[in-house]
């Protein structure tokens, strides 16, 4: 059995009348945590099971800075990579629900200078639909001394001159570079800067930096960053040297593990978030609530409504959010993954609980 059934295992089980079996989940879940640190498949873990109102449980375990023995607290934060794309998909349902654009709009009537024409919608970027396809391998990150000098628009343009790989809703086909688009189709609208509109619209809403007391959401490295690891001895270790140059981006290592040099993440839109663990339990609350302070009940069920291909095709995906199943409960759910860290966000509606999980290793 996969251990990390445990873990989910553990969430479903709060809601038994059976006390014990919640219990013994739990003490099977720790083990599970304990045993990936211990046994070096991670520096650091963190992990909360949590209901709309409290926690039902956490672990923090191991060191999210092997030198200086640091270990992992509440406030520490982690690049959270791909779930990014559920705060961008949010972003554009409020404004399509301010009646800003339509969700089956062709991005080009409200975005002339988009690069695929004319047939792709909004709603087909968001889905990942658009047939838009996403160039492997790349240099995805710059290093954070290089951050403010950076221009991310300059960086993509190039790449957009690729042409589509299948029409429009024809076949599922995640691409990042269509949460870039979706990014920039957020700026032309509303003139501002992405990071701008997700901290005005969904960060300060939530209120998670003024109810915490310091930075635990946002795109900008702080004090308390994590440092992402990668194992030395490890298929995925060889495999990195396609996609980044390891001198420039890594350094010396320490015991099993080859420590990252601080980065950011070249589009922001697609996985530039980062944040802790907590902070990201707070922002899930609010789609286990009957009122959501982010976005009404109608427009919160167009986001977690699964999407169909043309032939009628389920996709498994809704609108930035993977929809799946376990012991007859619908969970929606989104990974991050990327140099030193993983990461995964699920809800159970139905259950009224919810999870994260992060880690500061390279992961899939």
């Amino acid at each position: 059995m996969n251990n990390f059934f445990y873990l989910f295992l553990a969430m479903i089980t709060w809601t038994s009348s059976q006390a014990q079996i919640a219990t013994n989940s739990m003490k099977q879940a720790n083990k599970v945590l304990n045993n990936l640190v211990s046994h070096h498949k991670t520096p650091a873990v963190q992990y909360i099971i949590f209901d709309q109102k409290s926690i039902l449980h956490q672990v923090s375990l191991g060191y999210t800075d092997l030198k200086n023995k640091e270990k992992a607290t509440e406030q520490t934060t982690f690049n959270a990579f791909s779930i990014t794309k559920t705060f961008t998909a949010l972003a554009v349902l409020q404004l399509v629900e301010k009646g800003t654009f339509k969700l089956d709009d062709a991005v080009q009537k409200h975005w002339p200078g988009f690069p695929y024409g004319g047939e792709i919608t909004i709603k087909q970027l968001l889905n990942h639909t658009a047939g838009i396809p996403s160039p492997i391998p790349l240099n995805w990150i710059h290093l954070k001394e290089t951050h403010r000098q950076f221009d991310r628009n300059s960086f993509f343009k190039d790449l957009f001159q690729k042409k589509v790989k299948s029409k429009p809703n024809e076949k599922f086909r995640y691409a990042n570079l269509g949460y870039v688009l979706l990014g920039q189709l957020i700026e032309e609208v509303t003139h501002k800067p992405y990071e701008e509109v997700i901290q005005q619209n969904i960060i300060e809403l939530l209120g998670v930096n003024s109810a915490f007391g310091s930075e635990q959401m946002g795109f900008e490295l702080g004090e308390h960053h994590a440092t992402g690891y990668q194992k030395r001895r490890s298929f995925s270790n060889l495999l990195l040297g396609l996609f980044i140059k390891k001198s420039k981006y890594m350094s010396k290592p320490i015991g099993r593990w080859k420590p990252f040099k601080e980065y950011y993440v070249n589009g922001p839109s697609y996985g530039g978030l980062i944040s802790t663990p907590k902070a990201l339990m707070v922002y899930l609350q609010e789609f286990l609530k009957d009122k959501n302070q982010l976005l009404s009940p109608t427009y919160e069920q167009i986001l977690f409504t699964e999407n169909h291909t043309n032939n009628n095709r389920a996709t498994g995906m809704c609108l930035a959010w993977f929809k799946g199943e376990l012991n007859g409960h619908t969970f929606y759910t989104h990974a991050g993954g990327g140099g030193g860290f993983y990461c995964e966000i699920r809800i159970y509606p139905d259950l009224g609980l919810g999870s994260v999980i992060m880690f500061n290793r390279t992961g899939m």
